[in-house]
C-alpha cells in the first residue's frame, strides 16, 4: 500500500505541475549593474534572453554582458542549471566571467564554493574562438586546444558549467558578433616557395593598393569647414596624397621578395619570438604618411585601424626597422614602411578578407583648431595558396570526453559487473554454497567500498533520479547523465537487476555506502557490542518511514527544486563516499550516527531512511521472477531463514519480501545446506531411520 501511495503521489505531482519551476531569478537591471567593475558599465538590453550591453568609461560599445541561464539551461545534478555571469568585449574575450548561481550538491555541501568560483578565473583572457576543454593534456599541451584545470571530485559539474558557458557566450557571439571565426585561423604555409615580382604580385592581389590623389581626397572634404585647410592638394591635384600598399609578410614566399635581406632576417627572429603574429608591411608613397607626429613605436598605429567580418582586428607595431627589396620600383625607396602585427589566436584569418582604414585628418584653424577626418578603406586578402588551414580541432562530445578520461575505471568496473552479474544470476546456489563466501562477499563489498565509492565516485544518490524527474517535468535535457559515465554504468546495472532481482542487487552489492556499514556490523560484533534490533512490529513500521522520505523529496523536487540539495542531506553518502568525512561537523557527525548505530543495529539507514532504497523497493516491482528457491515446508513448520535474515526480509509464512531483500544470499546457502535447512535434516533423518528398519 505504501508503495502504491509512493507511485500515485508523483503521478499526482506531476499532473498538478502548472508549469516549470526555475530555481533561480535572473538579476535585475540594478543587480546586473552593482557587478559590473569600473571603467565598464551597464548598457541597454539587446534581445531577450538578458543579454546586455557592456560600455566603457566613454559610453561606446565595449562588448556584452549577460547570464547564461536563460541562453543554455543546461542542468546539473541537481536538476537546476548552473548560472555564470560573462562579460565579453567585441573581439570575443572573456573579460570576466563568475558563478551566480547553482545547486550542485558536491559544492554546496562538498567540497565547498572556492573551487568553483577559483575554476572561472581561468576564461579571463580566452577568447570564444579559443577551442576550450577541461582535463589534462596527454603528453605535451603544445596543440591547439586550451586545456582548463578541473576540479577533483567534481568532473561531472565542471564539465556542465563549461559546456553551459561556451553554449550561451557562443550564442551571444553568432548574434551579436557574427565576426568571430568558426574555425581556426590559416597560417602561413612556410613550406610553400614561388619566385614574385612586384608587377605580378600588384596584378594578383597579393600587394594591395589604395591610391588616392590629391583632387580625390579634396572631394572627401568638399562642402566643409575643412574643405580649403589643404593647399598642397590645391596646388598639385593630381598629386598622390596617399599611395598605400598593405602587403601580408606571413607567407616566407612574399616576404623574400618585398624585404631587404637585414630585414627579413630580423622577421626570421620575430616569427620564432611571435609565431602567432601576423606580420603586415604597409607602405605609403603619398605625402600623407601612416602615421602622426605623436606615435610612439610598439604600440597601436593613430591613423590605421583594421577588421574583420565587422570585428575590430588589433594592430599593433612590431617595432621593426624595414629596408625593401632591391627589386621594388624606385619610388617606393623613399617611402614610409613599418611592419604591424596581429594576433592570429584573436580570430585574423590572413587567407580571408579584411579593411585596413587610413584615418585623414585636416585641421582648421590657428588657436585650438578644429579637427575633421575621412576614412580611406582598403580591402585586402592575401591568396589562399599561401596558407595551410588545420582542421578544425574539435573537441569530442562531452559523454565521449569523460568516457575517454576515465577510461580504466570503466573498464575495470565493466569487467567487474560482467563478472559479477551472470554469478549472481546463473550461480548464485553454487557462490551461496562456496566454503569461502563469506569471505568472497566481503571482498566484493570492499571492492564496491574502496574502488567504486571512494576511489571512483560512484556512489549513486536519490538527486540523480529527481534531476530526471525535474528535467522531464520541465522539459529539460537528460544529457547530464552522461558528464559521469562511471556511475552512469552502475545505474545501468542496478535498473537492470530491477527486472531481474528487485531492489537485491544494488542495495547488496553495489551500494559504497551499504557496504561500510555492513564492515560496521562485522566491527561491532568483532566488539560484542549488544545488539539492538526493533521487535516485527516495529521493524515493519521503520521501513515505512524511507517511502515518507522519499515522498517529501520528490515534492520538494517538483514544488522548491531550489531547496532539494539541502533536502537530499538525508543521504550521508556525500559525507561518508565523496568527501571522506571532510566536512562541516554536523554532516560528519550525521553520517557518524549512521555508521555507529549500524554497529549495533544491522543497516539501520538502509532498513529505514534511505530514499534512494525505497525508489528501488518500487521499482523492483518490476522484478520478472522470484529467484530465492522455497520449499513447502518453509516457514511452516521451519521459521530458520526468518529468523536467521537480519533484513526481516522473509514473512513468517517462508515468502521472500523483495522489496526489503538485499540479496545476501544467506536463506540461499540454508536452504541447498543438508546441514541446516530443516526440512534436508529432517529428511535424511527418515531416510536413515528407513534404511535401519530395512535391515
Amino acid at each position: 500500500m505504501i508503495r502504491g501511495a509512493t507511485i500515485a503521489l508523483l503521478i499526482c505531482l506531476a499532473c498538478l505541475l502548472a508549469g516549470p519551476a526555475r530555481a533561480f531569478e535572473p538579476l535585475s537591471p540594478e543587480q546586473l549593474a552593482a557587478r559590473i567593475m569600473p571603467p565598464y558599465s551597464l548598457g541597454e538590453p539587446v534581445g531577450g534572453k538578458g543579454v546586455h550591453e557592456l560600455l566603457n568609461s566613454g559610453g561606446a560599445l565595449a562588448g556584452y554582458v549577460f547570464e547564461t541561464e536563460p541562453l543554455a539551461p543546461l542542468p546539473g545534478f541537481s536538476g537546476v542549471p548552473i548560472d555564470i555571469l560573462v562579460m565579453i568585449d567585441l573581439e570575443g574575450r572573456f573579460l570576466d566571467v563568475s558563478l551566480l548561481h547553482h545547486n550542485e550538491p558536491i559544492f554546496v555541501s562538498g567540497l565547498g564554493e572556492a573551487p568553483f568560483h577559483a575554476f572561472f578565473e581561468q576564461y579571463r583572457g580566452l577568447s570564444i574562438a579559443t577551442p576550450m576543454v577541461v582535463g589534462s593534456p596527454y603528453g605535451k599541451a603544445d596543440g591547439p586546444l586550451t586545456y582548463l584545470d578541473g576540479v577533483t571530485k567534481a568532473t561531472a559539474s565542471i564539465r556542465i558549467a563549461h559546456e553551459s558557458l561556451l553554449a550561451a557566450t557562443r550564442a551571444v557571439a553568432q548574434e551579436k558578433m557574427k565576426g568571430i571565426a568558426a574555425e581556426p585561423p590559416a597560417h602561413p604555409d612556410m613550406a610553400h616557395d614561388e619566385d614574385l615580382d612586384w608587377e605580378d604580385m600588384i596584378a594578383e592581389g597579393i600587394a594591395g593598393r589604395l591610391a588616392v590623389t590629391n583632387a580625390a581626397i579634396d572631394r572627401q572634404f568638399a562642402g566643409t569647414i575643412w574643405a580649403h585647410d589643404d593647399p598642397e592638394a590645391a596646388a598639385e591635384p593630381e598629386g598622390m596624397f596617399l599611395d598605400l600598399y598593405v602587403v601580408d609578410l606571413g607567407p616566407p614566399a612574399i616576404a623574400r621578395a618585398v624585404l631587404g635581406e637585414d630585414t627579413a632576417r630580423e622577421l626570421a627572429n620575430f616569427r620564432t619570438i611571435s609565431p602567432d603574429d601576423e606580420p603586415i608591411l604597409v607602405i605609403d608613397a603619398g605625402r600623407h604618411g601612416l602615421v602622426s607626429e605623436d606615435f610612439v613605436r610598439n604600440t597601436a598605429p593613430d591613423r590605421l585601424t583594421a577588421e574583420q567580418d565587422g570585428l575590430p582586428v588589433a594592430l599593433r607595431d612590431a617595432d621593426l626597422f624595414v629596408t625593401l627589396n632591391d627589386g621594388l620600383p624606385a619610388e617606393l625607396s623613399d617611402a614610409t614602411a613599418m611592419i604591424l602585427r596581429t594576433d592570429r589566436r584573436l580570430g585574423f584569418d590572413p587567407a580571408r578578407p579584411w579593411i585596413l582604414t587610413v584615418e585623414a585628418v585636416r585641421e582648421h584653424g590657428m588657436f585650438q583648431p578644429a579637427t575633421g577626418s575621412v576614412n580611406l578603406v582598403l580591402e585586402h586578402a592575401t591568396p589562399a595558396r599561401f596558407f595551410a588551414r588545420p582542421e578544425a580541432p574539435r573537441s569530442l562530445p562531452p559523454w565521449r570526453a569523460a568516457a575517454e578520461n576515465r577510461q580504466g575505471d570503466l573498464i575495470a568496473l565493466g569487467l567487474g559487473l560482467a563478472l559479477l552479474l551472470p554469478v549472481l544470476g546463473f550461480g548464485q546456489s553454487r557462490l551461496a554454497a562456496h566454503p569461502r563466501f563469506g569471505a568472497i562477499r566481503l571482498g566484493v563489498i570492499a571492492a564496491m567500498l574502496g574502488f567504486v565509492g571512494w576511489w571512483g565516485q560512484g556512489q549513486l544518490s536519490i538527486v540523480t533520479p529527481l534531476a530526471v524527474l525535474a528535467a522531464a517535468l520541465q522539459g529539460g535535457s537528460l544529457a547530464f547523465l552522461a558528464y559521469d559515465p562511471f556511475s552512469l554504468l552502475i545505474w545501468a546495472a542496478a535498473i537492470a537487476g530491477l527486472f531481474l532481482w528487485g531492489r537485491g542487487l544494488f542495495c547488496g552489492w553495489l551500494c559504497p555506502f551499504g557496504a561500510l556499514q555492513e564492515f560496521a556490523d562485522r566491527l561491532g560484533r568483532l566488539l560484542h557490542l549488544p545488539q539492538v534490533e526493533p521487535s516485527p512490529a516495529w521493524d515493519r513500521r521503520l521501513k515505512a518511514l524511507k517511502y515518507v522520505v522519499l515522498a517529501f523529496l520528490l515534492g520538494t523536487a517538483v514544488l522548491a527544486p531550489g531547496q532539494i540539495d539541502k533536502a537530499a542531506e538525508v543521504e550521508p553518502f556525500k559525507t561518508a563516499i565523496t568527501t571522506f568525512f571532510l566536512r562541516d561537523w554536523q554532516y560528519a557527525a550525521y553520517a557518524a550516527f549512521w555508521l555507529l548505530l549500524a554497529m549495533v543495529t544491522f543497516k539501520g539507514f538502509c532498513r529505514y531512511v534511505c530514499p534512494l532504497g525505497a525508489l528501488m523497493a518500487v521499482g523492483g516491482m518490476l522484478r520478472l521472477r522470484r529467484w530465492i528457491p522455497r520449499r513447502e515446508d518453509c516457514g511452516s513448520p521451519c521459521q530458520l531463514c526468518k529468523v536467521r535474515c537480519r533484513y526481516g526480509a522473509i514473512e513468517r509464512s517462508g515468502k521472500i519480501a523483495y522489496d526489503e531483500c538485499f540479496q545476501c544470499l544467506d536463506c540461499v546457502a540454508i536452504h541447498d545446506d543438508p546441514r541446516q535447512c530443516v526440512p534436508l535434516v529432517l529428511a535424511a533423518k527418515r531416510r536413515d531411520r528407513g534404511l535401519e528398519a530395512a535391515e
